[in-house]
């Protein structure tokens, strides 16, 4: 990236952090820095806290997430559009993590509940210690999930994806889609049924 392939465009500046994705997409393919800024400013944060979910190590949540917008910045000449840019993101950062879980070869759990605030502790001590124990049960009963159902659980639950873009960043249909998250439903609803 050079100071001579962005000049030709002007920034995106103020206005161009309303214009859509595909417009930036675009720009950002034509060299243009700022519109891919712009789209990284946009997406960093869910992309990183799927990262942290499916990693479970800060440290690796954040170089998982820069590896893939470097990747995708490389890529974008290639990217024609088929799927929304959001949803290409998320399927770049689920191949990191998968890697890098690869490369770490041990089972990690996860973590999609966020810890109760400090100010909980102090106040209410026993329902902290309820809502502490709690968590540590999701997060063991999403650890006994297959990779499959956790990560479509993840992507629906805690990231809001809709069940067309969980199938292209999973690359299955919609169906299974569906069947995986029936199935890691009920595994929850089982597990956490003392919490209710």
């Amino acid at each position: 990236m050079t100071e001579s392939a962005v000049s030709p465009s002007p920034g995106p500046g103020l206005m161009g952090r309303d214009l859509p994705d595909g417009v930036l997409t675009v720009r950002a393919a034509e060299g243009d820095e700022d519109s891919f800024a712009v789209l990284v400013q946009r997406h960093g944060r869910p992309l990183l806290a799927l990262a942290r979910c499916m990693l479970n190590n800060p440290q690796d949540a954040e170089d998982a997430v820069q590896d893939a917008f470097v990747s995708a910045w490389r890529r974008l000449p290639e990217y024609h559009h088929r799927a929304e840019f959001r949803t290409w993101m998320y399927r770049i950062t689920v191949n990191r993590c998968l890697t890098m879980r690869r490369r770490r070869s041990r089972p990690l759990p996860l973590d999609a509940v966020a810890e109760p605030a400090a100010t909980d502790a102090w106040t209410q001590p026993a329902r902290s210690a309820e809502q502490d124990a709690a968590t540590a049960a999701l997060s063991r009963a999403l650890g006994e999930l297959d990779a499959g159902q956790r990560l479509c659980w993840i992507l629906r639950e805690v990231q809001g994806l809709s069940y067309e873009e969980i199938s292209h960043v999973t690359r299955t249909s919609e169906q299974t889609v569906r069947g995986r998250l029936f199935r890691a439903r009920r595994s929850l609803q089982e597990a956490m049924g003392p919490w209710r």
